[in-house]
């Protein structure tokens, strides 16, 4: 009978299995590889949220609002597997599951079943701004245990975190009234 994941995880043999070996250390790569299972965890959560309200956007300007919810989903989901495989990189283990992914994330749901599309793009700036900060956190930790690779790809995350935020802000300006 083969163990069950909880028994996997409990025992320190399995997990060895799956460590890469590393120059940084144990104490960076367990200090990094927490702050990137915080991201992924933030990144899946932002993607869902942002799926939501691209599924659920209505009003005079669905179109573009839509469209641009899409893309910055997209541009989301895309950093989940880098961000999750830099942790492995570094010989540490990653999300396993839905219920990992809720404990650590810092993004909060939204399960309304109706928000206003001025309210869906000032709640996506505040959460693509928290992003950031936590992106800006995850990088100072990698940084200061000289972790280019991880700076690297924070870097260029924190770069598309900026984008999307500056996008948001500016679609929102008047978002329920008639202009634009």
């Amino acid at each position: 009978m083969a163990p069950s994941s909880k028994a996997l995880r409990a025992d320190d043999t399995n997990i060895t299995a799956l460590h890469t070996p590393s120059d940084l250390g144990d104490n960076a790569t367990a200090a990094i590889a927490a702050e990137l299972n915080k991201l992924t965890a933030d990144a899946f959560a932002l993607y869902v949220k942002t799926k939501n309200f691209h599924w659920h956007m209505s009003g005079p300007h669905f179109r573009d609002y839509h469209l641009l919810l899409d893309e910055q989903s997209d541009q989301i989901f895309a950093a989940i597997d880098p961000l999750a495989e830099r942790a492995r990189k570094l010989g540490r283990t990653t999300i396993h599951s839905i219920g990992e992914i809720a404990k650590l994330s810092r993004i909060k749901d939204n399960d309304s079943a109706f928000v206003s599309p001025a309210d869906m793009l000032d709640e996506l700036v505040k959460d693509n701004k928290s992003f950031t900060a936590a992106l800006r956190a995850a990088h100072e930790v990698a940084d200061d245990h000289k972790d280019s690779a991880t700076t690297s790809v924070l870097e260029i995350y924190i770069d598309e975190s900026e984008r999307r935020t500056w996008f948001l802000f500016e679609a929102s300006r008047n978002a329920d009234g008639g202009g634009h």
